[in-house]
């Protein structure tokens, strides 16, 4: 009895096994039937629809609907299906610059539990919304763009030099979205609100454009150094690699109040017909503008990157810390932040310089910096690879009241307010005995 038991239930596992093995191979057949007619759409559009879906033998899954421009899919929306019902979504169509009016693909795809598919293709013609107008956005007011022709929109107002704002766009139909157009990687794009910096050669009345297919706009300030235009670095620094040679003299244009910036005498000087020349040796360097302070910065370059002091010392010294600055200690201190590291110059090889005025790019009683081999943190002058010959300034040991490399001023005396100075490295007997002069000029 107890065997026919032990038969009886190995037979039912044996049937339960089958049937589990036929409900797995049973591939189902989803089914669609959309209950939307797809005609036509905007770029910018959030298209609606609605699905019938269903599945006689398996359970459903989920339905995709994809949007294809040629070959490539650039929306897509997700929506689970436990039930055979009626499903409703949105999918968002794109909106891109230089997209022509055309025909979109869009693929209803629908899954069962087993994987099973089925799809379904629709065409969609789409077209660009030709906006009656524009909305630019600052701070703290709107202007109304008015349309001047197939997507190009003009406002025309009294502005700063320089204006911040971002481009919005209305709602082209009932299924329309607002469309923004701000700044990104060097470039107005769409989707985002970060401000566009237009600018002209000066505060006043002038005319703000953009074109909605191409996203041309205008102005911008066209930056040249030696007839090379510069790139945005951010709102307020642009910035340009070039190889110069010393005493090569660098025509520029373009920049507002030229005659007002400051110049770094270590890098430049200022000729009667605005051309600057250069004072280091030969070599690359990337110029950078800053209109917060307006001046120009420079730095030493290696194959595109910022430079770095090398052992036969060719190369750069960099100086972070406390107690310089340029322009101004005030307004730019460089503090340790590798970032703001300031650039020495080499007017002879293997002889590093900066040239500061007390009291205005270095502090005259209390100084706190030290000597890097590159624009960041790493390699730098300690006390027993720094020395100086300065009865004014001396270089930290960790016990002398700065960490090892560090300079200070010694205790009872100053820098000359109003006066400039030199501070020189020179490595020509070896990057590891470096020697500091500081001279009065």
């Amino acid at each position: 009895m107890k065997n026919l038991k032990y038969i009886l239930f190995a037979l039912a596992s044996v049937l339960l096994l089958n049937s589990c093995d036929d409900d797995e191979a049973v591939p189902g057949n989803p089914v669609i039937d959309s209950k939307t007619t797809f005609g036509s759409a905007m770029f910018g559009d959030s298209l609606a629809f609605t699905v019938a879906v269903s599945d006689a033998d398996v359970p459903l899954s989920t339905l995709k609907a994809q949007l294809y421009y040629g070959e490539e899919k650039v929306s897509e929306t997700v929506i689970r299906t436990k039930t055979t019902a009626d499903y409703s979504g949105k999918i968002y169509v794109p909106y891109y610059a230089n997209i022509p009016n055309g025909k979109a693909t869009l693929k209803l795809v629908l899954q069962n539990i087993h994987f099973t598919i089925t799809e379904k293709e629709y065409e969609v013609a789409l077209t660009r919304p030709d906006f009656a107008y524009l909305t630019f956005v600052t701070t703290d007011k709107e202007y109304r763009m008015e349309r001047t022709g197939l997507y190009q929109y003009e406002l025309t107002g009294t502005f700063p030099q320089k204006v911040k704002g971002y481009i919005k766009s209305p709602k082209a139909s009932a299924q329309g979205n607002e469309i923004s157009f701000g700044w990104d990687s060097g470039a107005i794009t769409q989707g985002t609100t970060t401000p566009i910096s237009f600018s002209s050669s000066s505060a006043g009345e002038y005319t703000i454009n953009f074109n909605t297919l191409t996203y041309a706009a205008a102005p911008f300030i066209k930056l040249l150094v030696g007839g090379k235009e510069m790139q945005m670095i951010d709102d307020d620094n642009y910035k340009v690699d070039l190889t110069l040679t010393q005493g090569q003299k660098l025509e520029l244009s373009g920049f507002p109040n030229y005659d007002q910036w400051w110049i770094d005498p270590d890098f430049f000087v200022r000729g009667t017909d605005g051309k600057l020349e250069l004072l280091p040796i030969g070599g690359s360097y990337r110029i950078i503008a800053n209109f917060k302070f307006n001046y120009f910065s420079v730095e030493a370059l290696k194959d595109g990157n910022t430079a770095t002091l090398q052992a036969d010392g060719t190369g750069a010294i960099w100086i972070i810390g406390d107690g310089i600055g340029k322009p101004t200690v005030a307004g730019n201190q460089v503090s340790w932040n590798p970032g703001k590291a300031l650039c020495m110059v080499q007017h002879e090889a293997k002889k590093y310089q900066v040239t500061v005025v007390a009291g205005t790019s270095v502090n005259a009683s209390d100084i706190n910096f030290k000597f890097f081999h590159q624009k960041d943190w790493g390699g730098e002058y300690g006390a027993t690879t720094l020395s100086t010959t300065s009865d004014v300034i001396f270089v930290g040991d960790g016990t002398n009241g700065r960490d090892g490399g560090n300079l200070g001023i010694v205790t009872g005396k100053s820098l000359e307010a109003g006066a400039t100075y030199v501070f020189t490295i020179d490595v020509t007997a070896g990057i590891s005995k470096a020697v500091l002069t500081v001279t009065k000029k």
